[in-house]
């Protein structure tokens, strides 16, 4: 990673502590975050997991890792997965 100018550094800190506090799960604290986060269950209660819930990547520091979640498919979705 490249950094500019001050002003960029201090912007690609703060979303390095957002990342460690928010996203970034810690042995010691059981893989846990420090700001704590709930696991988070499928949206459907379907047994298939093709028919109404995908997992979305969401990238954090630039690309460099991600996160990832549970999202509802749209009607769209679903009637091309059939």
């Amino acid at each position: 990673m490249i950094i500019f100018n001050e002003r960029h550094l201090r912007r690609l800190m703060a979303e390095y502590v957002d990342y460690y506090h928010n996203d970034r799960t810690h042995l010691a604290l059981n893989k846990d975050t420090p700001a704590g986060r709930s696991v988070e269950q499928k949206p459907s209660d379907d047994a298939d997991i093709n028919t109404n819930a995908k997992i979305v990547s969401l990238p954090r520091l630039g690309g460099l890792h991600h996160r990832y979640t549970w999202q509802e498919k749209k009607k769209k979705d679903q009637k091309q997965a059939a």
